[in-house]
Parts: C-alpha cells; sequence; structure tokens
C-alpha cells in the first residue's frame, strides 16, 4: 500500500503507520488487530462522510500527534474508471458518479 510505504519510509519515527484487520466498533470508534492491538480509535474521513469499517476489512492505522488514528480500509477492486467515485453500503447499496455525467444508483442509471 502507498500510503503506508510513504508515511514510514518518509517518518523521523520508526513507527507512525501500521496496516491490520479490523476487529469491530464500539461507540463510533474502531479496534484494529496489526502489529499491536488498537483498541476504541477514531476514524478520519473526508469532511461530510461518516462510516464504520466492516470487520475483517484491511485498514491503516497511523500515530499522528500521540494518538493513533484509522485512515480507513483498503479498497476492493472495482469496474471504477478514473476520476470515478463510488459510495457502498457492506449490505451492496451504492451510488456511483460516473465520467458519463450519470449518477448509478444500485447499478441503475438517474437522470
Amino acid at each position: 500500500m502507498w500510503i503506508l510505504n510513504y508515511v514510514t519510509k518518509n517518518s523521523i519515527n520508526d513507527t507512525v503507520a501500521d496496516k491490520g484487520s479490523v476487529k469491530g466498533s464500539e461507540n463510533g470508534k474502531v479496534k484494529i488487530n496489526a502489529s499491536s492491538d488498537y483498541a476504541k480509535i477514531p476514524i478520519a474521513a473526508p469532511y461530510g462522510i461518516t462510516y464504520m469499517p466492516v470487520a475483517g476489512e484491511e485498514s491503516v492505522v497511523l500515530s499522528a500527534g500521540g494518538e493513533n488514528i484509522c485512515l480507513g480500509t483498503v479498497s476492493k477492486s472495482s469496474n471504477l474508471e478514473p476520476g470515478e467515485l463510488m459510495l457502498k453500503s457492506a449490505g451492496g447499496a451504492s451510488i456511483t458518479l460516473k465520467n458519463d455525467g450519470y449518477v448509478y444508483i444500485n447499478g441503475r442509471r438517474v437522470s
């Protein structure tokens, strides 16, 4: 994963980023098992997006300002083209913004 390699390689500290598996969540925070067990750490996301990762997903933990933060989960491959965006739930619901200018909800084009 490029961000994990970049942050670790360009850090003064020996360990500032780690990769592991989501073990669950509690009160809006996540538990991750990596080289260490991380419990009750907050999740960083772009403004306006709130989510909870699904147990078993690969995630990245970053140590910043003395706190551990979950940067997110590793994206699974999809049929997206460069410049496209998909929001997807664990239940399978999705909203996709395609380069053709259309929005697709659960695979159906919306005008």
